[in-house]
């Protein structure tokens, strides 16, 4: 396998595997976070107002991060057990999953104040929105269903039930549907928004577990990672019909797409990132590190920079920013 960028923190030589250490990323900066050094969650990037939330979930704190000054703006307290964050620019709103309570809580971007608390929701975890219909979708994991919010009213409009624990929800802008990992099942359920009912189920064979997804909407390609067996799909969206399946690090959790570089990110909660580029429908691997805590990641795609919330560094919680070495 070629390589397509330059070494940074390696060890070794890279073979194509991940067992040895080749990162195409070079560290930009470790940034201090609040509160205590214990688990963090999901991430969303808000590229236009240049803010990145996350989920500081064993803090029950959400952390606003100003990503042009690169310092915290806000620690949000009161968010018991949060696992998913989705901003939602054109409403003006955080929604995060507040696992704790079995809600939702829809937060005012301007005020940073609380302005709904949605439920009951079993085991709120991921979130997407949908802007048709102005609704978002919530992976309620041991509900084994998707739950709709109404973003009009704050309301929920109804739990869509998957036959599996829910994986990651995401929403693909071409086709205007809502895709789930359904676990136990290990298929990808896809929602109509407005209808709020499944349309298709979609096997994936190769993959256990299915939980973490990311898309790359143009190329019409779905990446999905089996938790239950360190393996990543690609789904082609157009026939729905598995491409590939690749290696990655034991029990991956969440993915990010830089849609411009073509570069997927793989974290795992062993520590372990794999990163991949794309070419036409094809993955291959560029490299993979291994960070301590290390099983969240989020880039931003106006700058490509990549963002690891990391619970524990020498006894803090911090923020390590990384950059491709070569873009």
């Amino acid at each position: 396998m070629a390589c397509l960028f330059s070494l940074e923190i390696a060890a070794g030589v890279f073979d194509g595997g991940d067992t040895t250490d080749y990162s195409p990323l070079a560290k930009v900066a470790d940034v201090p976070l609040p509160g205590p050094p214990v688990r963090f969650d999901y991430q969303s990037i808000d590229s236009a107002h240049g803010r990145l939330y996350i989920a500081h979930m064993n803090a029950g704190q959400l952390v606003v991060f100003d990503v042009k000054t690169r310092t915290v703006a806000a620690n949000l307290d009161g968010f018991a057990r949060v696992h998913g964050v989705w901003a939602v620019s054109e409403l003006g709103r955080i929604y995060a999953s507040v696992t704790g309570d079995h809600q939702v809580v829809a937060v005012d971007m301007k005020t940073l104040q609380p302005i709904a608390r949605i439920g009951p929701i079993n085991y709120p975890d991921g979130l997407a929105y949908a802007p048709g219909p102005k609704r978002v979708f919530v992976s309620d994991e041991h509900g084994n269903a998707d739950a709709v919010i109404d973003t009009a009213t704050n309301t929920l409009l109804k739990e869509i039930p998957l036959e599996g624990g829910a994986g990651n929800t995401v929403y693909d802008q071409v086709s205007g549907r809502i895709l789930v990992a359904v676990h136990g099942k290990n298929e990808i359920a896809e929602i109509d928004p407005v209808a709020a009912e499944i349309v298709g189920r979609y096997p994936l064979p190769g993959i256990e577990e299915p939980h973490g997804i990311s898309l790359d909407s143009k190329e019409r390609l779905a990446f999905v990672a089996g938790q239950g067996n360190h393996r990543l799909a690609v789904l082609d969206l157009a026939t729905m019909k598995v491409l590939s399946t690749h290696e990655v690090g034991e029990n991956p959790d969440v993915l990010a797409f830089d849609p411009e570089l073509k570069l997927l990110y793989v974290a795992a909660e062993s520590g372990r990132v794999t990163v991949f580029r794309e070419t036409g429908k094809t993955l291959n691997q560029a490299g993979g590190f291994s960070v301590p805590h290390a099983h969240t990641v989020c880039v931003d795609p106006m700058t490509h920079l990549v963002y690891f919330p990391l619970e524990n560094i020498d006894g803090q919680p911090i923020l390590r920013i990384m950059k491709p070495a070569r873009q």
